[in-house]
């Protein structure tokens, strides 16, 4: 077990369990401010492993997160139980098949990720899609494959959902000539029980480049991505752009040195209640005060 336990005087003094617990949430670190830190030195993020992106739960007491193990990507899963976090385990046993870009449902009830796993038991490797599992009492279904409205043979990465159940993803660029590493990101709007067809975002998003990673606010009011481009600081930066009430997309800008650095930025994610942005840094993940996103927001709104 992961040694953050509540303290027992609370009861003591009145305190709920959920009260005693609201110490340990999010692994009981200490609140960021808006200078970048490593969360959880140690426990989460360690010395010799490579972590990527990360989901909370809207209570802050479940943590899914990526774990590259000599080049098979992993789901590892912790939780706040009893006033305790919960070992890190895998979440997938396969060891032949990758798991990676966890990401929770705004209800907390489906986990997607993506995986090269065979659409049927046995079969074999395939392409990168999307996938989902679901709550089912204690336990999690099998995975579903999130169908060919938004999977096709190209790999697709990373989902993000807004309230309204539009669905924003990353798929290889289908240009005749596009590069080996070019990826767009796309919107799909919730039709029924599945998807409607999924549009390509415009080119203040855009571009022939590395697009992908990508996180959309609740409200669609802004997004966080990564992108490989010429002012870049390293291997792919965190970009971000807001969209007006009219539903257009400001220009991309970089979040610049206070986020990028020489090294990988990738997989943000914010909690749902605003207040914290999670990425991966130098293999590690990172999380910032939520409050420097105003810093970009103006200005994107100065550039208009």
């Amino acid at each position: 077990m992961i040694l953050i336990n509540a303290c027992s005087p609370n009861k003591e003094k009145g305190f709920t369990q959920e009260d005693s617990d609201a110490p340990l949430l999010f692994l009981g670190q200490k609140e960021p401010t808006l200078i970048p830190e490593v969360f959880a030195p140690g426990i989460i993020s360690k010395p010799d492993r490579y972590e990527f992106g990360c989901t909370f739960s809207e209570d802050g007491k479940e943590l899914f997160f990526g774990v590259d193990n000599s080049g098979v990507t992993e789901i590892y899963h912790t939780r706040l139980l009893n006033g305790t976090w919960s070992s890190q385990e895998k979440l997938f046993k396969e060891d032949s098949f990758s798991h990676n870009d966890p990401m929770l449902s705004a209800d907390g009830q489906k986990l997607f990720f993506i995986s090269d796993r065979p659409l049927e038991v046995g079969g074999q490797r395939k392409d990168i899609d999307i996938w989902y599992i679901q709550r089912e009492n204690a336990n999690w279904s099998a995975p579903v494959n999130l169908g060919r409205a938004i999977n096709d043979e190209l790999d697709q990465y990373y989902v993000s959902f807004a309230d309204n159940g539009t669905l924003y993803f990353a798929s290889k660029d289908k240009a005749e000539k596009a590069t080996r590493d070019a990826f767009d990101i796309y919107r799909a709007e919730r039709q029924g029980d599945g998807f409607a067809m999924p549009e390509k975002l415009p080119a203040e998003i855009n571009t022939a480049q590395y697009e992908a990673d990508v996180f959309v606010a609740p409200d669609e009011s802004y997004l966080i991505f990564c992108s490989t481009r010429a002012d870049g600081f390293g291997r792919g930066d965190l970009y971000i752009s807001f969209r007006d009430t009219e539903g257009n997309w400001s220009l991309a800008q970089n979040m610049g040195n206070s986020i990028n650095t020489g090294s990988h930025e990738l997989c943000p994610f914010v909690t749902r209640d605003g207040k914290y942005l999670f990425y991966t840094s130098n293999q590690d993940i990172y999380w910032v005060s939520a409050k420097i996103l105003d810093d970009y927001r103006q200005a994107s709104s100065s550039a208009d």
